[in-house]
């Protein structure tokens, strides 16, 4: 969701004064139509769950095994696992294995000097949260303190470095410097890589690995991994999972679908976006695993719901309706339905009545989380009115009083929230929501992230002129420069509060909010999908043609045969 919509073309809707009058976007069609809601998955075999089965224990087997082997060839499995999608199933086993690596040095078979082990340790560590200090790669360095020429003939290792160096903390300037040499001679190569290091290369150049959603990572790296030489087990299990998650997917899609067509019909609101297959894809980038089909489709339709809501704020209602609906919110209660104009009528409803079938999901015990969610709901519909009053006063906010507002409306805070409700009672504790509900800076620096990609895609494609000065103009007027410093300014920004949840994340493992690490892990991967839908400066939420052969690839490309 996004408060500015980028490339709409809006139009009056009320013949008010100047300050109540918003503007009605013409959002771009649904580019699926009724396709999925009419899709019939294919049916997947029981055989293939047994023989995954089978399979899973025979790669516990090599965990077992690689308690004598190297540290080289532990981190080398554990990354073919992540990247693959299928670590999940041996969590215990990860968890012990980089334990292990963690307390110990790379081993004298070379790996050591290895540009390649040596950044794999430092990614998949501090993608677990275990720090390791970035004077690690100084042993890479030449005597005037820059990366040494030998590591420009090693495609692989500048890859492993660049990736790595993403990780980086805050103050951790020296990994700068990584990024900046592994990037420039990536770049340099250019044509000159072979397959799958050239599109691995590619994707990297695009978002860094750590970035990237895994459910994505894993759709190509199968193939990939297939070529560059692989173990037969770990690959066929690979596959099997895949599809048969796919068919998962597949029937929550439908399911989806079917009940956002009679949703969005009831509603009848034709100004606001119509994305059930984009929210689906969203989704999948958050929690793709099967334990979590309950949570996707509670995430997804919540997803749906709330962007209709940032519509009618945003593009359609006058100032007067927006207090009003902002009212009926805080009240959650279907006699507030009352008060609201007869054409948000069903909208109000369905919330409720949606969140009514959410509780009514959950267990007795689980009930209390309900309350949570409607917390952040009210308190999103508070930031989105405040934007409304800005837009419809023609107010410009200072750059901080801007980004204190625009980053709880990004809704990734609420998201935080929401995507907890079903998540599992080993991550949906009650210390979770309470954590996830007080905007620790794991959820801040993603919301920022969130606002900041959003604004630059709307300087790049353009934005409504009704909507409120983007963080991008607020920045540009406060330091008196132009729209393409500003967004150069901001993109750093961006940056920088990744680096703040690298940061924090290895605090919440040393520290007391270690029980919150599962709940914070879904949280990185809600940020993570920030990078795909706001790609280049693309809004691929709200132009839905730009998701369409993410989609397609995902979904719908011929089922990956088993080897």
């Amino acid at each position: 969701m996004a408060p500015s919509k980028a490339g709409t073309s809006p139009s009056a809707t009320e013949s008010q004064e100047t300050s109540d009058t918003a503007a009605s976007a013409a959002f771009e069609p649904c580019v699926w139509n009724d396709f999925f809601a009419t899709y019939t998955p294919p049916r997947s075999e029981e055989w293939m769950r047994e023989r995954a089965d089978h399979l899973k224990e025979g790669v516990r087997r090599m965990f077992e095994a690689g308690k004598a082997t190297s540290a080289a060839e532990t981190l080398t499995l554990v990354e073919t696992l992540e990247r693959l999608g299928i670590d999940n199933h041996f969590r215990e086993e990860v968890d012990m294995a980089l334990a292990r690596v963690h307390h110990e040095e790379l081993d004298g078979d070379g790996s050591s000097s290895d540009i390649h082990f040596v950044s794999l340790r430092f990614r998949l560590l501090r993608q677990h949260g275990l720090r390791v200090p970035a004077d690690v790669f100084d042993k890479f360095r030449d005597g005037t303190g820059d990366f040494s020429a030998s590591l420009v003939t090693d495609p692989r290792g500048l890859l492993s470095l660049y990736n790595a160096a993403h990780l980086a903390a805050p103050g951790e300037e020296a990994l700068d410097e990584a990024i900046a040499f592994s990037r420039g001679h990536l770049e340099s190569m250019n044509g000159e890589l072979r397959s799958p290091l050239a599109e691995q290369v590619s994707r990297a150049l695009e978002i860094p690995l750590p970035r990237f959603p895994k459910r994505l990572e894993t759709m190509r790296y199968i193939s990939e991994y297939e070529e560059e030489g692989h173990n037969g087990m770990i690959l066929e299990l690979a596959t099997l999972e895949f599809n048969l998650l796919r068919s998962l997917h597949l029937k929550e899609l439908k399911d989806l679908s079917m009940w956002w067509k009679h949703t969005y019909n009831t509603m009848n609101l034709s100004y606001a976006r119509d994305r059930p297959v984009e929210n689906y894809f969203w989704t999948c980038g958050v929690f793709h695993e099967a334990k979590y089909s309950r949570a996707r489709m509670m995430f997804a339709k919540t997803v749906g719901l709330l962007s209709t809501m940032d519509d009618t704020y945003d593009v359609h209602a006058t100032l007067e309706e927006c207090c009003k609906l902002d009212e009926a919110i805080q009240r959650w209660d279907e006699t507030a339905v009352a008060i609201l104009p007869d054409y948000l009528h069903m909208f109000y409803i369905k919330l409720l009545a949606t969140f009514k079938e959410f509780e009514d999901c959950l267990g007795a015990d689980e009930k209390y989380r309900m309350s949570y969610a409607t917390k952040v709901i009210k308190s999103l519909s508070k930031y989105f009115l405040e934007e409304a009053k800005w837009s419809r006063e023609k107010y410009a906010p200072s750059f901080k009083e801007h980004l204190q507002v625009s980053s709880m409306s990004s809704a990734f805070p609420t998201m935080a929230v929401v995507l907890l409700l079903d998540a599992g009672d080993d991550v949906a504790t009650k210390e979770a929501f309470e954590w996830a509900v007080s905007v620790p800076d794991v959820v801040r620096a993603g919301a920022e992230i969130t606002r900041y990609l959003n604004d630059i895609a709307s300087y790049k494609l353009g934005k409504n002129k009704g909507d409120m000065a983007s963080s991008v103009e607020c920045y540009a007027m406060e330091h008196g420069v132009g729209g393409g410093d500003a967004a150069a300014a901001i993109a750093g920004m961006a940056e920088r509060a990744w680096r703040r949840i690298n940061g924090a994340y290895m605090d919440m493992v040393e520290g007391p909010a270690r029980a919150e690490l599962p709940a914070a892990r879904l949280v990185v991967s809600l940020a993570r999908t920030m990078e795909v839908m706001y790609l280049g400066g693309r809004d691929a939420y709200t132009s839905g043609s730009d998701l369409k052969s993410l989609v397609t690839a995902l979904f719908l490309d011929p089922a990956i045969i088993l080897v």
